[in-house]
């Protein structure tokens, strides 16, 4: 693979990353206006909001089996158009079944569109021998708060869903399907990664066919789910708590979500510096603790201004940990990253789903600055597993250390 080959690639996976993030926020920033086209009731509204991260579990699981005969390139080619034209669909339909086959196939995409741009971003950073995928995760950040930006500006209008969605889609839509042309899987010629070992090579960890080791994985699956517990509570909470714990103005409430996102988009941006020159075990573990330090600055918060520079710790600590854990499965399992990433991607969904009820059943039967403490706990459980960042700690079975790469130089 050249270098011009490589960097083609990283810049069309970029641009995956980042149409990801559009329509990933034109959905989630649209709810209320979905409810009300299609009259979906409050107590309907949750069985659709769990239905998309279950799905996207299921498309992740079945990611993981296409790859074992297609690359995963191939997967992302066709599942970012699924997901574009499956949000248009959601704009577009007037009848309860119109939205949950929408919504459904959305699911089902996103977790293949997930799985298969994490898959590429480990393989391309394995290719460049240094930290490069915290820059994709930069690129979806950038991506939410364009998409975001633009469901406020459709919100403003009073645009129809389908009128919101349509011009975005047909921008994005080719542009995905034209820089799709330059995907990079990152591994050399005839099957092989650029140091020549085969593609599908691996012993220990992996048996003779391929197989992972889900108690190897364990502690990155769980560091995943924090993460989401995390990220998923100011998603869903930081609004209602600046609200109604910190007696915040409507307006001021919808502060601390865009504090977080431009956070995350800055701390993701010189992530890969951070990486290259403390390593990722040093950067793992400083976003943990400024994170964990993020949620007590909201629990004790005497006021909304105290709150919001809890929510802006919370981005820059939360913001490096998924895009790490991705490069270190790859770096455990180098022989078998396909089937790691889309194993560990389905956590990103499970923390989802738990986040956001968690935090409002505690903060309902205790208090909601209590609730807060539940993420910090978790977050700080990271430190726990932070060796499992290190290329130290990945071993081939027998003690045979793996390649030092990635992560370093």
């Amino acid at each position: 693979m050249t270098d011009a080959g490589l960097r083609h690639g990283r810049a069309s996976l970029g641009l995956s990353f980042g149409v990801q993030g559009v329509a990933f926020a034109l959905l989630v920033t649209r709810i209320p206006a979905i409810q009300d086209q299609y009259g979906i009731s409050d107590g309907l509204l949750p069985v659709f909001l769990a239905a998309v991260p279950i799905l996207a579990g299921a498309g992740s699981v079945a990611t993981e089996k296409v790859v074992a005969r297609v690359r995963p390139s191939v997967v992302l080619r066709w599942a970012q158009p699924l997901v574009l034209l499956a949000l248009l669909g959601v704009g577009a339909g007037r009848e309860m079944w119109h939205v949950a086959v929408a919504l459904g196939v959305f699911g089902l995409a996103v977790g293949a569109l997930d799985a298969s741009m994490n898959m590429l971003g480990v393989s391309l950073q394995r290719a460049y021998g240094r930290s490069i995928m915290t820059g994709f995760h930069a690129a979806y950040s950038l991506g939410g708060i364009a998409g975001a930006s633009l469901a406020w500006a459709g919100a403003r209008w009073e645009l129809s869903l389908l009128a919101s969605y349509l011009p975005v889609v047909a921008v994005l839509l080719p542009a995905a399907l034209i820089g799709s042309r330059w995907y990079t899987e990152g591994k050399g010629a005839e099957g092989k990664r650029p140091d020549g070992t085969e593609a599908g090579a691996g012993s220990g960890s992996e048996s003779a066919g391929g197989a992972l080791s889900f108690k190897l994985l364990l502690p990155l699956c769980l560091i995943m789910t924090f993460a989401y517990i995390g990220d998923s509570t100011v998603s869903n909470w930081s609004a209602k708590y600046l609200q109604d714990v910190l007696g915040s103005s409507e307006q001021l409430a919808t502060v601390p979500y865009n504090l977080y996102m431009v956070t995350t988009l800055l701390g993701r941006a010189v992530g890969d510096l951070g990486v290259r020159r403390f390593g990722a075990v040093a950067v793992v573990r400083g976003g943990s603790l400024l994170a964990a330090g993020g949620f007590a600055v909201v629990a004790v918060a005497p006021g909304a201004w105290v709150g919001m520079l809890g929510f802006t710790m919370l981005g820059f600590g939360l913001c490096v940990i998924v895009p790490q854990t991705f490069a270190a499965a790859g770096r455990m399992f180098p022989g078998n990253s396909d089937a790691a990433v889309a194993r560990l991607n389905i956590f990103n969904y499970v923390g989802f789903l738990v986040g956001s009820p968690l935090v409002g059943a505690l903060g309902d039967a205790w208090s909601y600055r209590g609730a807060m403490l539940v993420p910090m706990v978790l977050v700080l459980a990271t430190l726990v597993y932070a060796r499992a960042f290190g290329p130290e700690t990945a071993r081939y079975g027998g003690g045979h250390e793996r390649p030092r790469t990635a992560d370093v130089g």
